[in-house]
């Protein structure tokens, strides 16, 4: 099942493998597509995954998250990105863009100003600042940052846009209870907090046109200290998304500042995770750090009971998995048994970029990865992405 074809929308993919959007932190620091990241999905696109979705880009210059992101914000980008739609597509791959907006998930020291977000709660424990609470104003003004940012995706040439409304930026914390405190048409109810979402949906639609795919990318529990998005929400949130006629929901959990192991689950790379942090929070993170050791051990297919649970409320709306899938005969089940019509995967890519062409020539029936999740704290530090794997 996993070689078959299979449509998202009017787009169809010629096997079931999804590249999940994974920043590279290989972009020019002003947010230029650069030549590293041409070569780096040259590779992968020869390794015959049939959807490729880029790191994820900034739709608007507050909604920055990291220093070396991918920009989509203004239509002088669009040439460079269409170089990186080309890149992927000349050796067969199909292209998708992840559209985010941080949020209050990001530093002053990258937008030059105080971060935004539903509503102005406490101070993020990651970054130490206190977000200051959006206007209405400033709400419909993300909406429209969104929607033209999906029209220059589509003049770059892409099959497919995907929303990133999970892991704890702006979409997310606005779907979120714990987050979202407004008491306005933004908030106040699963339907309120749902509105910039569906909104972002409508506009895209709008401007991408009805013939390019909107996929949405969601949390099924956010893991906050207090309850946020929890499977019963979202489960409402993905029938809603369904009857908007989105194509395509990838099902994740967790959020880098609050909640990021039980994304990743697997090794805990303290040291190499203190470099990201300022010399400030070294002494308490090294701490915590410490106390994540061994609690979010990797286990097969973590994400697949949460899978499960999203899965009869997606309507018409294809449903990607991933989290700890390693083995390409469980790959093959959940397909064949319906569970899900993707399989998404990242960390593996890293690992061995042609792991979909191992996998279909019948080198390997397993990915190498071994969950170290090094990679992951490198571009935490805004290195470039690579394995960085040692015995």
């Amino acid at each position: 099942m996993l070689f078959t074809p299979l449509k998202l929308g009017p787009l169809e993919l010629h096997n079931r493998f999804v590249h999940a959007s994974t920043y590279e932190a290989m972009s020019s620091p002003d947010g230029a597509v650069t030549d590293r990241l041409l070569r780096r999905y040259r590779t992968l696109a020869t390794g015959d995954i049939g959807l490729i979705i880029p790191g994820y880009m900034y739709v608007h210059a507050l909604g920055r998250c990291a220093p070396l992101q991918v920009g989509i914000e203004r239509d002088d980008r669009v040439p460079g990105l269409r170089r990186l739609v080309e890149t992927i597509k000349r050796s067969g791959s199909r292209v998708a863009f992840q559209l985010v907006h941080a949020g209050r998930q990001t530093s002053p020291r990258y937008i030059g100003a105080r971060p935004l977000g539903p509503s102005s709660t406490w101070r993020d424990p990651a970054y130490l600042v206190k977000p200051r609470a959006m206007t209405e104003q400033e709400i419909e003004q993300v909406v429209d940052a969104f929607g033209e940012a999906a029209r220059r995706a589509v003049e770059a040439g892409v099959d497919a846009v995907q929303i990133q409304a999970s892991h704890g930026y702006l979409v997310s914390q606005f779907l979120s209870p714990f987050h979202n405190r407004r008491r306005d048409r933004w908030g106040g109810s699963d339907e309120g907090r749902f509105r910039l979402l569906r909104e972002i949906v409508l506009r895209i639609r709008q401007r991408a046109g009805e013939r390019t795919p909107i996929l949405v990318k969601l949390n099924v529990i956010d893991h906050t200290p207090r309850p946020g998005v929890t499977p019963e929400i979202a489960a409402r949130y993905a029938g809603w998304l369904a009857q908007l006629g989105v194509d395509g929901l990838e099902l994740s959990q967790g959020a880098p500042t609050y909640a990021f192991m039980p994304l990743l689950r697997g090794d805990v790379p303290r040291a190499e995770l203190m470099r990201a942090l300022p010399w400030h929070m070294r002494i308490p993170g090294w701490i915590w750090l410490g106390s994540l050791q061994g609690k979010f051990p990797l286990v097969s297919a973590y994400n697949m009971p949460l899978v499960d649970r999203i899965r009869p409320h997606a309507g018409g709306a294809k449903v990607a998995a991933m989290g700890g899938l390693r083995r390409l005969d469980q790959m093959d089940q959940i397909v064949s048994e319906g569970r899900a019509d993707f399989i998404a995967l990242c960390r593996p890519l890293v690992r061995q970029p042609h792991l979909i062409k191992l996998f279909r020539d019948g080198r390997t029936r397993t990915s190498d990865c071994r969950y170290c999740n090094r990679c992951f704290a490198a571009v935490a530090s805004h290195r470039p992405v690579r394995c960085h794997y040692r015995r």
